[in-house]
């Protein structure tokens, strides 16, 4: 099966959306908040800004290209979840089946030791009971304990190891009665490559990347000329992320374990949540064909799915109004979260530096990739370039 090559018609800016995005990036960047990013919108279909700031390497004064890849980190889930999705859509994968019809091998327990039932829709929707070792509070806890890989370190053992090590880990709460971000689209990803018969890098591609046209998207990148150099916020500015170097996102957390030469290594496995690279532009086609809909990738119903709440209420930690669909967030309330952003708008991004989100009520796609961690993905930069954003379509209706 496939699909027509996605593209975007370019468009015209109006004036007072790229005066305000070219002045809070080169603010950022002044301020040394950011060492370089990428910055696209697209509106009604049509591309209206484009930009490229920075460096993407500081040190050689290496400019930042609009072609520039970068390690994508969480901007890999919702690309997974969509792969998952086309399985579903071929009847291959039930989203509320025991997914241990599929992975009898993955049987991880409740903390008082009975089995556990985890569905497809509870991986994507991160309510499936499962953690990040990162969150954990110190270098001793369990997912620490059995060796679990979050996917951004470099490890010499294979997906189905991970698995293994996860699932050797008790359960944070029943499936289904809680929310809380983790590993589970490590779990998606081998859960396609059972049912596709192929490695997650080949499903990937055939079933998003390939249709769509995201050439520069996958699990190995070739040329690292074209790859950003990682940065860690930092004063008076950012430095240069190390190999192996461990950044906690949140206070009380033991923090990641980056690795940036991962990227680079045919033998890492493919993880699903954190794994792959790409351009901006290769993945505003996918939020594009996401919000246009019309049957392009998926049904129209399931990407309807996809940005519906799944969490029956429950609110996000540190995100208010905001509930969680099946592969990124959703907003539920605006006042709440104090944004202007409309009512059922997806959101994520990405611990290298990105941010992203969809407001299909005002037909908007938004793609801000950064080489600086965390600016880029939870700091003052997301707040405002999303207020520069609807400051100009307000200003221009």
């Amino acid at each position: 099966m496939t699909y027509p090559v996605f593209s975007l018609r370019p468009g015209i800016s109006p004036v007072h959306l790229s005066t305000r995005i070219h002045a809070a990036v080169q603010q950022a960047l002044d301020e040394r908040r950011l060492v370089g990013a990428v910055v696209l919108v697209a509106h009604n279909g049509e591309l209206i800004h484009q930009q490229a700031a920075g460096y993407a390497d500081r040190e050689s004064a290496r400019p930042m290209e609009l072609t520039t890849i970068f390690r994508l980190a969480s901007v890999s889930k919702p690309i997974v979840s969509t792969a998952a999705l086309a399985l579903v859509a071929q009847g291959r994968l039930d989203l509320d089946e025991d997914i241990g019809r599929w992975l009898p091998q993955f049987q991880p327990r409740l903390i008082d030791g009975s089995p556990a039932r985890i569905t497809a829709r509870q991986l994507l929707s991160h309510t499936a009971g499962l953690g990040y070792r990162f969150f954990e509070t110190d270098a001793d806890g369990p997912y620490a304990r059995a060796g679990a890989s979050d996917g951004m370190d470099s490890v010499n053992f294979s997906l189905a190891e991970n698995l293994r090590r996860i699932a050797s880990v008790p359960l944070q709460y029943v499936p289904g009665t809680s929310w809380g971000y983790s590993l589970a689209t490590d779990v998606l990803g081998a859960l396609i490559e059972h049912i596709h018969g192929t490695s997650l890098d080949e499903a990937v591609n055939q079933w998003v990347t390939g249709p769509l046209g995201m050439i520069d998207t996958g699990f190995l990148v070739h040329d690292p000329q074209r790859v950003a150099t990682a940065y860690v916020s930092d004063t008076p500015q950012p430095h240069l992320l190390a190999e192996g170097e461990v950044v906690s996102p949140f206070e009380g957390a033991v923090g990641i374990r980056y690795s940036p030469g991962r990227i680079f290594d045919a033998l890492a496995f493919p993880s699903g949540g954190a794994g792959m690279a790409g351009t901006a532009g290769d993945f505003l086609r996918l939020l594009e064909a996401l919000r246009q809909g019309r049957g392009a990738l998926l049904p129209d119903e399931l990407i309807n799915e996809m940005g519906r709440d799944q969490t029956g209420g429950l609110e996000l930690p540190d995100a208010p109004g905001f509930g969680f669909g099946l592969g990124f967030s959703v907003l539920r309330d605006p006042l709440r979260a104090a944004s202007p952003e409309s009512v059922g708008t997806w959101r994520w991004g990405g611990a290298y530096g990105h941010a992203w989100f969809v407001d299909r009520a005002r037909g908007l796609s938004v793609v801000a990739f950064t080489n600086t961690l965390y600016e880029g993905m939870s700091g003052r930069f997301v707040t405002e370039l999303r207020d520069a954003v609807y400051g100009a379509l307000e200003a221009v209706q």
